[in-house]
């Protein structure tokens, strides 16, 4: 049985949220909190999947090892985030390994419940598609981040997903190590430091696992910025 404190974080996914409060509520009874400790696998690449999984508590990344050897960080998720959905549906093997990048709890919820309920209520698809489309959004928000923004304009994005304030000034913690912030941004770890070091006159300063914003709107201006502009104002 799930706790009720449990139910409450997981209600915050894409999925659930989507979900009709019977159906949520049947899902959720049937599901089970599992406990990995940090460093742990969660799956790996090339498994068979059977459940997709709700972060309750802590942070976990998905990876895969690029030919090189080199490991390339495909997405990060914490508490209330879901992910997997679309392979545990086909049941699909795993495109990505997954590990806990810190001490975690994930609730792991049966394909095969969502299957039965489909079949009874055939409109729940549109929450599915509505899901997995959220999904491909975010996904392709990466890729124009990557390609239309430089390095210090996607740290600056990735501090303002932090702050709980949408203007002032706001004191955010780094959820996880740089290695692993730099490889999620598409960047080496040496390219991450220099962008630290440049973004000090867009008003952040970074001490050990705080960043310090001085002012939140003018952070998120340079985020937009053209990147030409951008990279001639932090030189």
């Amino acid at each position: 049985m799930v706790a009720r404190s449990d139910g409450e974080v997981a209600r915050r996914s894409n999925l659930i949220a989507a979900m009709p409060s019977d159906v949520a509520q049947a899902i959720l009874s049937q599901s089970v909190i599992r406990t990995y400790d940090r460093g742990e696998t969660i799956f790996l690449q090339g498994e068979r999947s059977e459940t997709f999984i709700i972060v309750i508590e802590g942070w976990i990344k998905l990876y895969r090892i690029a030919q090189n050897g080199a490991e390339a960080v495909v997405a990060c998720f914490s508490e209330g985030q879901s992910f997997g959905e679309a392979v545990a549906l086909q049941r699909a093997a795993f495109p990505v390994t997954a590990e806990a990048v810190t001490d975690c709890r994930l609730m792991h919820v049966r394909a095969a419940v969502l299957f039965e309920m489909i079949q009874n209520r055939p409109e729940l698809l549109v929450s599915i598609m509505a899901t997995l489309y959220q999904h491909f959004q975010a996904l392709v928000a990466q890729i124009e981040q990557l390609k239309a923004q430089t390095g210090s304009q996607r740290v600056a994005e990735f501090l303002l997903e932090l702050c709980n304030c949408d203007t002032g000034s706001c004191t955010v913690r780094l959820p996880y190590d740089k290695i692993l912030i730099a490889g999620r941004l598409g960047m080496k770890p040496e390219s991450l430091s220099r962008a630290f070091a440049r973004l000090r006159k867009a008003g952040v300063v970074v001490n050990h696992s705080n960043a310090a914003i001085a002012d939140v709107e003018r952070l998120r201006a340079f985020a937009a910025q053209d990147p030409a502009e951008a990279w001639s104002r932090v030189q």
